[in-house]
């Protein structure tokens, strides 16, 4: 889709990124907000965020293993078990709730803001609060992997400055993992039982073995 910047007349075409919906396997998601705007820097929108993600997780069956929400952009590491095909559907799910509160409350207590959001498509015009495009979408499949990916979401807030030590920010699976309670968004349980494995994902691994079977 070719999208109008009407502020300085520029276009571009959205991105469509290509999914990998294989059943059992994890997927490390990463959606930035529209031109690195700080919309998540607020705790408004953070608790709004965290409404949809409970809501879409409960709505699509999927579970949540780790997160974390930076000022500009988010790191969300989701199991969407035998229903990878729903991926789409729970991300829209996910953002457009909070895409809906965060223009309302700007066209009443921040319109200036909005200009720098605004996008024409064709002769609609639209204010933006997600990137458009998929973001990033990762699929994983070993241990090795699940570790590293978490590794990667918690220590983003200590690499920016923005803390001394992984849980110390609080909107981050981080706390979670070292038992401090309560917090922000509970994780599924099952994360622990991947980490501690070695190879292949459990989930994986049952995949393989049922493709084995067929032949």
């Amino acid at each position: 889709m070719r999208i109008v910047n009407p502020t300085t007349g520029r276009t571009y075409l959205e991105k469509r990124r290509r999914r990998f919906d294989e059943p059992g396997q994890p997927r490390a998601l990463t959606f930035s907000c529209y031109r690195r705007l700080p919309f998540l820097a607020r705790e408004p929108v953070r608790e709004w965020f965290r409404d949809a993600l409970q809501a879409a997780r409960a709505e699509f069956d999927f579970q949540i293993w780790a997160y974390v929400l930076m000022p500009e952009h988010l790191h969300l590491l989701v199991y969407p078990a035998a229903h990878p095909e729903r991926m789409a559907k729970f991300l829209q799910a996910l953002k457009e709730p909070v895409a809906r509160k965060v223009i309302a409350h700007l066209k009443q207590n921040a319109p200036d803001w909005l200009p720098l959001q605004a996008v024409r498509e064709g002769k609609r015009l639209r204010h933006r609060v997600w990137q458009p495009g998929g973001g990033y979408d990762r699929n994983i499949t070993t241990a090795a992997g699940l570790r590293a990916e978490i590794d990667y979401i918690h220590f983003n807030p200590v690499k920016r400055g923005l803390a001394a030590k992984a849980e110390d920010w609080q909107w981050s699976s981080a706390r979670w993992f070292v038992g401090i309670r309560p917090v922000k968004v509970e994780m599924d349980n099952m994360v622990l039982t991947e980490l501690a494995r070695d190879g292949d994902l459990t989930t994986v691994m049952k995949r393989k073995r049922i493709g084995e079977i067929i032949q």
